[in-house]
């Protein structure tokens, strides 16, 4: 490896560590209460460092938000091997509770925490297309399937933003602790994982009746 090649890849190094550890500060203190000190603190280099790769803790956040789209995206690319639409909405559902629960921390950034939105939608940078990229998989998915004639009564990206919003709802109860306080795991013999998948299923199943 040569000089270029060397210094090109301690700067791609350094700026996925200042991510990684910013990231964390995020998740575990809030957006409001880390500053960019306490990420060079972190990390053990002088505020300066973190200056000569992002212009502020805004375009930080923006960083790892458009990174964890892009992560959400990729995990949703074995759903070009489902030829069915229907049967690749329901396993987009699957893959989506599958992301919230392995990445619960990167999952509250991208949908729960509001400041990755409020700098998204003030940022004038053309080329951020990752969180409009999931939810065009999801909506062209609904559209193929009205082309079955499934979900003929509805419009495609309003029927997008209610199955969104179910499955949202139900991985935030998950990953937030809330489900654990639901009834129906207090007095059974249900566990948190088994109420997820019994209410994945119903909802599912109320898809199905919206089909025709």
């Amino acid at each position: 490896m040569g000089v270029k090649e060397r210094k090109e890849r301690e700067r791609v190094d350094m700026k996925q560590l200042i991510l990684n550890s910013a990231h964390k500060l995020f998740v575990e203190k809030g957006f409001d209460k880390v500053s960019i000190r306490n990420i060079a603190e972190a990390i053990e280099y002088s505020p300066a460092t973190i200056y000569l790769y992002f212009k502020d803790k805004d375009e930080v956040l923006h960083a790892l938000h458009r990174d964890g789209f892009k992560f959400l995206v990729e995990c949703f690319a074995p759903l070009a091997a489902i030829e069915h639409p229907f049967e690749r909405l329901k396993e987009m559902g699957r893959i989506y509770i599958e992301f919230a629960l392995k990445n619960p921390d990167t999952y509250k950034l991208l949908f729960v925490m509001e400041e990755p939105m409020r700098h998204v939608q003030n940022c004038r940078d053309a080329e951020w297309d990752e969180g409009d990229r999931a939810f065009e998989i999801l909506t062209s998915t609904v559209a193929q399937c009205q082309q079955y004639n499934y979900f003929k009564d509805f419009q495609a990206e309003s029927l997008s933003f209610v199955i969104w919003s179910a499955m949202h709802g139900l991985c935030t109860l998950r990953t937030s602790g809330h489900l654990g306080h639901v009834s129906a795991v207090r007095n059974s013999n249900l566990d948190i994982d088994q109420l997820m998948g019994y209410t994945f299923e119903s909802f599912v199943s109320v898809l199905e009746k919206l089909r025709s």
